[in-house]
Parts: structure tokens; sequence; C-alpha cells
């Protein structure tokens, strides 16, 4: 059976982590020290069903830290080191965390969120520092975990992880499942299942981690790596042709990343990005965001049939979509995935037909949850059994789903409804366009208009040649009324486009928005 500590056992030198100039972490060691802080977190009390939190840097800290905490019964949560103190104590609380592991140059943002959520300075625990049993009043690896034996710890059961929300619309919420009746190794069998999908099954493969680690996707794909044997390579910071080199150099076989990152691998030049060799690379998955058309096809083209998409988000998965299949159905994230079904309905939660634009709900019978402490937002997100993420879209007569939008981001221009990715997409096809955000702006006679900031590729790109190319595409209705150019658009860290910052901006001096 292919698991973590499967090859641990089996192939103990094996590599299972590379970061940086750091000697590899192996399979055995990772499993040797995952057992110490696990048993660590058992002696200081660690309850069955309570929460761990954890600010750490990409890097193999924090996938030491889920493979402790998620062989108890345990829920383990990353913290976004980017958060305030006051962000980062609001999920402290929140979690009912009983310990927070941290880092020697995260522990000045640690201390200060501790203090702030009413947590003691003894709950947190330092992970990196290997002499002094104490810094700051907070114990370390040192002091409270390096004593601790290697073997099984005396608890061992499968625990979650319970990722937060990003928040777009008010204060964060965890999405939490039950702790499963389950042993590690009995819960990494739907996790290399998984793997299988998108061809990232593999024995030989070389992971490659770009994304930070503290998001859903990321991190599951690094453990996921490791469940099927996989070494991990870390990349602590994305960077284009860093990322090209590691490929090449180190033959790495698949990775995860973001639509925003395959646009940057494109505006490379040519010949700069066509130097490096990426033959290795068997399989990329993408998901987070959605991905135009022409640079989706351009991936293709580039690393052949290997770029498969997955739609859902930290609620859980609900589409699936091969590249093979993606060229037969462009622009679509697919149908639904095995143990899930896909339901349109509109504003009165009646089920639409096949090219009906609707709200998009799913059901994963694998993947149930709530969101902690909130349900309201439970009730809210689901209909009938169905959940939504918030998001509009539509499926073909074959039952493939085609996403439209976000609810939210929805422009009602005198009462249509009018779709800002559809927009983007658009945009996105022109070769003077390198990115863009639309939006809906204040209009006194619309209630909105629909305007576009765009990041050109060249200086001197004419807004009314643009709208008149729009024009050829898309409705005239849907083209933008005002452009505007900018160096970059607001988007998150895993490339999210951050549409609620420009239209806050766009909106500062209205009384209300329509």
């Amino acid at each position: 059976m292919r698991n973590f500590s499967g090859y641990a056992a089996r192939t103990p030198d094996r590599p299972a982590i590379i970061d940086g100039d750091a000697p590899p972490v192996t399979f055995a060691e990772l499993k040797a020290d995952a057992n110490r802080l696990s048993s660590a977190l058992l002696a200081r009390g660690a309850p069955p069903g309570g929460s761990v939190v954890a600010l750490l840097p990409n890097g193999r800290h924090i996938i030491l830290a889920e493979r402790a905490v998620t062989q108890l019964p345990l829920y383990f949560t990353p913290l976004n080191w980017h958060l305030t103190a006051a962000e980062m104590a609001y999920v402290v609380q929140d979690a009912g965390a009983s310990t927070l592991l941290t880092v020697r140059a995260l522990l000045p943002a640690a201390l200060a969120a501790a203090d702030e959520a009413g947590l003691g300075r003894h709950q947190i625990l330092v992970l990196d520092e290997q002499t002094e049993p104490e810094l700051d009043g907070a114990p370390t690896w040192a002091g409270v975990v390096a004593g601790q034996s290697a073997e099984t710890p005396r608890v061992r059961s499968a625990g979650q992880r319970m990722l937060y929300t990003s928040g777009t619309t008010g204060r964060p919420k965890g999405v939490r499942r039950a702790i499963p009746d389950l042993t590690p190794e009995q819960a990494a069998e739907a996790v290399v299942a998984r793997a299988a999908l998108y061809h990232a099954d593999h024995e030989d493969g070389r992971y490659l981690s770009v994304a930070p680690l503290y998001h859903a996707a990321p991190l599951a794909y690094a453990v996921q790596a490791l469940e099927v044997g996989h070494t991990v390579r870390i990349l602590p910071r994305w960077d284009a042709l860093e990322a090209l080199r590691i490929i090449e150099n180190e033959h790495i076989t698949w990775t995860y990343l973001v639509p925003l990152m395959f646009t940057q691998w494109l505006a490379l030049e040519p010949a700069e990005r066509l130097a490096h060799d990426v033959s290795s690379v068997r399989s990329v998955v993408h998901t987070a965001a959605p991905c135009p058309v022409p640079v989706k096809r351009a991936m293709i083209e580039w690393l052949g049939p290997v770029v498969h998409e997955i739609y859902g988000g930290t609620e859980g998965s609900a589409t699936f979509i091969s590249a093979e299949e993606w060229l037969a159905h462009p622009g679509s994230v697919g149908r639904a995935r095995k143990n899930v079904a896909l339901r349109i309905l509109d504003e009165e939660g009646r089920d639409l037909p096949p090219g009906e634009i609707g709200r998009v709900f799913f059901a994963n019978s694998a993947m149930a949850f709530e969101y902690h402490r909130d349900p309201d937002k439970t009730a809210a997100s689901r209909e009938a059994g169905f959940n939504t993420l918030g998001d509009i879209g539509y499926l073909d007569p074959d039952g493939y789903l085609f996403l439209c939008d976000r609810a939210a981001d929805t422009i009602i221009s005198g009462g249509v409804n009018i779709y800002p990715a559809e927009i983007e997409q658009a945009l996105a096809a022109h070769p003077d366009v390198l990115d863009s955000c639309v939006v809906g702006a204040p209009d006194a006679e619309w209630g909105e208009r629909v305007h576009a900031v765009v990041v050109p590729r060249r200086e001197n790109v004419d807004a009314q040649a643009l709208r008149a190319y729009l024009r050829g595409q898309i409705a005239g209705f849907k083209v933008p009324r005002t452009v505007e150019f900018r160096s970059e658009v607001p988007r998150s860290d895993v490339g999210k486009l951050l549409r609620r910052v420009l239209r806050a901006e766009l909106w500062r001096n209205e009384q209300e928005r329509i």
C-alpha cells in the first residue's frame, strides 16, 4: 500500500523534502521528527478534536507540522504570514487553538498574535531552535521536542486540515470536516487515488512546490506528493525563471500552479522560456482562478497535453477536466468528479436546463463540511443538500461546466446582468493585454457601468482601439464604457483577482452601491 509511512519504512533514505541549500530531509527523518512533534503535542495536553495553528514560512517546517498534527485526532490550521496580528489572533481564537507553531524568524509576529488572542507564551512552540530551550518565553524544539521518542506516538488517528476561507466578503471562516475514524494510512488511500486522476501517481516523482503552503491546495498537493512517495522540492517564493531552471535541472515531474503563473511564464521572451528543457513534466494541476482560454491553449501547446484543471475551493472539489477534454471543450472547468453531483439553479432554487446561466451548486459526498462556528453561513451556502461557492455558470449538453463569474462580482447595468470574467477572457485574447480586471463603476443613469483596468504589454495602447476589438468578440452592452491602464491589477498571493479592492476605490465617494 502506498503512503508516507510506508515509504519511510521501505525506502528510508529516499529524499522527502528539498528546501533551499539545506541537506535533503529523507522520508525516515521526516517521519521520525513528525513522531517527536506528535508526542510533544500529546505531552502538552492537546485534546482530541482540538486545534493546532501554525505560523510557518514556505519550507520544511510547515510540512513537518502538518505530518505531525494530522496523525493525531486534531485539526491543523496554517496562518497566512501576511496577516496583521489582529487578523491572526481572530483565527487563533476562532479555531480554539491550544498550540501555535512557528519559527524564530516569525516569532515576533506569533507573539503579537498570541498576546492579542489571549494565548499564553507557553502555548507557542518554536520549531527551528535546536539549542536554546526557550525564546522570549516560548518553548522550543530543543526544549520540548528533541527529547521525545521517534517511535509511533501513543495516540494515533487521522486528523484534518481546517483551512480558513480567504475572507473576500467579511471575516474568514474555517472549513471544518469531521475527524474520520481512520488511521492516517487509511485516510491516505483517497489521496493516492486522486493523484491517479491527473497522472501524478508515477513512482519516480519529483514535485515542485511554488505556491504559499498556508493555502489549501498548495499544502494538499505537497502532502499528496509525499503519500505517493515523491520528493517535494520547495521554491520559497514564485519566480518564473527559477521555476523553469529547477524543472530542467532537477527533472521535476509535476507541479501545482495558478493561472497567474501561466501568464508570467508566457510573458517571458520566447527564446528565454523555450531554452529550458521541460520535457520531464508529466502533469500540471491548476485551480484557484479562471484561466483565460488563450493562456491555457498556449500552455498546452508548449508543455503538451499535461495541463489539468480542478474546479472547487477550500470547501471541496467539484469538477475535473484533462488537457485532452479541454481541447474539445475549451473554456470548460470539466464534468462532475466521482461522488459529485452538479446543479445549476435560478434565484428561486429551480433547476435550469443546459445552456441556461444560474448559480452553480455541487454535492460532494466524500467531503461534507460546515463553516466553523457559523451555522448561518453554512445554511446560506446550501440548497437541498447542495453547496455553492458563489459562482455563476452553466452546463453544456454533455455535462461540462462553464463558469461565468462570481455572484458577488456580477455587474448590474440598467437591470442587465453582466459577468466580468467573460470580458476579462475576451481581453486576454488581445495581444497587447497582459492582465485585466473588470468591475462595475458608479453611473448616474445606468446604476453601474462596465469599467476595465488593463495592464498593457507595451506603451501607448489605445483604449478606443481596444474597445473596438472587444465589439467583435462580445455583445456591445458588455464592452467597457471606460478603460484605465495601470502597471498591475490587485491579486491575492495565489493569483485571484481582488475586484473588491477596485470596487472600493471606485465607489469610495458614493453613498450606496447599486
